[in-house]
């Protein structure tokens, strides 16, 4: 659901007067799925792992050639800050979006595939456990649509 959708639901759920009385106090929510992956030094340790396999990979390391170590760090910073924000952590993604971002460069099914095995090696190298494994892959999942230009 787009955010201006469900803003607007949510504004006219709270405007019809419905008082949620079984709602938890924020104190005993669960943790986000940023706190349960072990926070910021857990996410990047597994973004530098999962960087470091594109660049080993002949497949994938076309998409970092020609980049400079300084380019390289604004990258690795860049995804570590995305995957903060959308675990539910304190960071803020200053970065284009992810349409933008990999417009032009001709990612395929194949590459995506084999980005998600990479992945999933760095998250298994770092014992991630399978529910969180398993919620943190279906927000990645969701932006293949914007990433993959060919099938």
């Amino acid at each position: 659901m787009k955010r201006a959708s469900f803003l607007g639901l949510a504004l006219a759920f709270l405007s019809s007067g419905v008082v949620l009385a079984q709602a938890k106090p924020a104190s005993e929510a669960a943790p986000s799925l940023y706190k349960r992956l072990g926070g910021y030094d857990a996410i990047a340790a597994v973004t530098d792992d999962f960087i470091a396999r594109m660049a080993e990979d002949k497949q994938l390391n076309r998409f970092l050639v020609g980049l400079s170590e300084s380019s390289k760090g604004r990258l690795r910073q860049l995804v570590v800050e995305q995957i903060c924000q959308a675990t539910g952590g304190p960071c803020i993604y200053i970065g284009r979006d992810t349409k933008t971002t990999h417009k032009g460069l001709g990612i395929t099914g194949s590459d995506w595939d084999l980005s998600v095995k990479h992945l999933v090696a760095a998250l298994d190298k770092f014992k991630v456990p399978g529910k969180e494994k398993e919620q943190f892959l279906a927000i990645v999942s969701s932006l293949k649509p914007d990433i993959v230009e060919k099938p």
